[in-house]
């Protein structure tokens, strides 16, 4: 068997359509707080990021942040503090 026959034998193709996601309100919301975000940072107005997560059923939170070392210790008192406030108001 050639080994252009060997390659294609093994190519699986995509569904021809893709079913499209419902967006609800709150979705949007979020998408557009992260675009905010985007196009400051694209700008070269941000110097630092801080986001907290928090999953659709409310069990799992976390936080990320990219920032300069200066603002490290910082960034992460106020993700701590926001991450325990969030836990407490889900009780």
């Amino acid at each position: 068997m050639k080994r252009e026959q060997t390659m294609t034998s093994s190519v699986v193709p995509f569904p021809a359509h893709i079913a499209p996601a419902v967006a609800d309100e709150d979705t949007a919301s979020i998408i557009a707080v992260l675009q905010d975000q985007l196009a400051m940072a694209r700008e070269g107005r941000l110097r630092s990021v801080a986001v907290v997560s928090v999953s659709a059923d409310g069990e799992a939170i976390g936080t990320q942040w990219s920032c300069k070392g200066s603002d490290i210790s910082n960034l992460i008192g106020k993700l701590t503090v926001l991450t325990h406030d969030m836990m407490a108001a889900r009780k």
